[in-house]
């Protein structure tokens, strides 16, 4: 199962565990890295110091290579990006944005630099700009989406560029790895399994939501903002439908965001939180350890390949 990604960040799987706010935390990164992908940290919209923590909390459980997943609209990021270089952090995904000011320095030190595109024309751009690697995510993901599906996104975008691709967006099993491959991916990014790994500290009600879900819990929500977000339905959701049908002002869906993604993560309100999570939380079916996710996707994976006679 070693792809030409396996080969670029140093691990034994091309499996990334996505950056989720509040949710991708020191733990659950390292027992992903330790298990044989690539753990990323989510710096999120948090301070510096957060970040630095969240860092040497993997560094004390694994010395495998490890990520930390950058959100360049926050307002903290240069300073996360002294933290970055200061750590020497094997890995950096970025979103939001084209991370071209910072990727000398980031050379300079080894790191390797993976965007999170949802475009063909934004994968080339950060290609020409000299980025290492390329996340395709379609809009099935959780979180942040953009408007094409990943099936579709992943194939454009594979032959538009000539650096490594990951597909995210709608993988969760042996199944979607395989897909990913026959549409060119070297590799895949799961955000929501994640969630229900054992490691993971979301607050248990986020968990327990994400294992109730059915195949058409999920939502898209807060497209007016230009900034669409992916979460399970429920009462933050049907406010947010509210305000759309209304034709109401971003600064309205603003404000009834703030704050929204910790009460569900960290507070454990799957009512008035933002629950983000992608289509594919009906196919999850159990809380289990990140090592146990990761071998059950390549034995699937592996099974599905060589059933399909595939070397």
């Amino acid at each position: 199962m070693r792809t030409i990604i396996c080969d670029l960040l140093g691990i034994e799987y091309p499996i990334i565990q996505g950056g989720m706010a509040w949710v991708s935390t020191g733990e659950l990164a390292a027992a992903v890295s330790e298990a044989g992908g690539l753990g990323i940290i989510a710096a999120g919209n948090a301070p510096a110091d957060y970040v630095k923590a969240e860092i040497k909390k993997v560094k004390s459980i694994t010395d495998k290579p490890y990520g930390v997943n950058v959100m360049l609209l926050s307002p903290y990021v240069d300073d996360v990006m002294e933290v970055i270089l200061a750590e020497k952090v094997p890995v950096i995904a970025t979103g939001a944005g084209n991370p071209g000011k910072y990727i000398l320095a980031l050379k300079e030190i080894g790191t390797k630099i993976i965007p999170v595109v949802a475009s063909v024309a934004l994968a080339q751009r950060l290609e020409k700009a000299g980025v290492d690697a390329l996340i395709a995510e379609g809009m099935e993901g959780g979180g942040h989406v953009g408007e094409i599906t990943t099936m579709a996104l992943v194939p454009q975008v594979v032959d538009a560029v000539n650096i490594p691709v990951i597909a995210a967006g709608g993988i969760v099993d042996g199944r979607g790895m395989v897909a990913a491959f026959a549409l060119g991916a070297d590799g895949v990014q799961l955000g929501t399994r994640f969630m229900c790994a054992t490691e993971c500290t979301v607050h248990p009600n986020i968990k327990k939501a994400v294992l109730k879900a059915k195949d058409r819990d999920t939502i898209v929500t807060g497209r007016p903002t230009g900034h669409p977000v992916r979460i399970l339905k429920n009462k933050l959701s049907k406010k947010l439908e509210q305000l759309e049908r209304q034709g109401a002002p971003k600064e309205q869906f603003e404000e009834l965001g703030v704050g929204a993604l910790r009460a569900a993560m960290v507070d454990g309100d799957v009512d008035n939180g933002s629950v983000m999570a992608g289509q594919v939380a009906a196919m999850v079916k159990k809380v289990e350890p990140a090592a146990e996710i990761i071998n059950q996707i390549i034995s699937e994976a592996k099974a599905i390949m060589k059933a399909l006679q595939v070397d």
